[in-house]
């Protein structure tokens, strides 16, 4: 049960981080690109670039948020596990336009990480006795 409750945990965490990130791209388009780690583009306009990642986030966030609460939990452990392509693709972007190791490490993959033990975890916990059919949510048929 203990693990159960941390993987929920790690879900939600996954699922708040990725909403944070996409509200930061679109409400703080100035700030948001200092932590992403590729320098903003010094000319033009890149701010269609971060509408487009901060509304990305978005739909992982509400992805994550509505499988988790229809109890969908094998579900979500292989959507999560698709989305850990998202932070490898932005290590990989960061890494070939002029940003560091550290910042790929340090913010994209180890993102990766917490996103790949999630996924872990929920593809390998064992439905919680009784709850298959959880109330005000669908059954998850995967789980049978």
């Amino acid at each position: 049960m203990m693990k159960r409750h941390f993987t929920t945990a790690l879900a939600l965490i996954t699922g708040a981080a990725v909403l944070f990130f996409g509200l930061n791209f679109l409400l703080n388009p100035q700030g948001a690109p200092d932590g992403f780690g590729i320098e903003p583009w010094p000319q033009g306009n890149a701010a269609g670039y971060f509408a487009v990642k901060g509304v990305r986030d978005l739909a992982v966030a509400a992805t994550v948020f509505l499988l988790l609460a229809r109890g969908q939990r094998r579900t979500l452990g292989w959507v999560v596990l698709i989305d850990a392509i998202l932070p490898l693709g932005d290590a990989l972007a960061v890494l070939t336009h002029g940003g560091s190791l550290t910042t790929a490490l340090g913010v994209h993959i180890s993102a990766a990480s917490v996103i790949l033990l999630t996924a872990v975890m929920l593809l390998t916990e064992r439905p919680a006795e009784g709850s298959s059919h959880r109330v005000g949510a669908a059954p998850d048929p995967s789980n049978a």
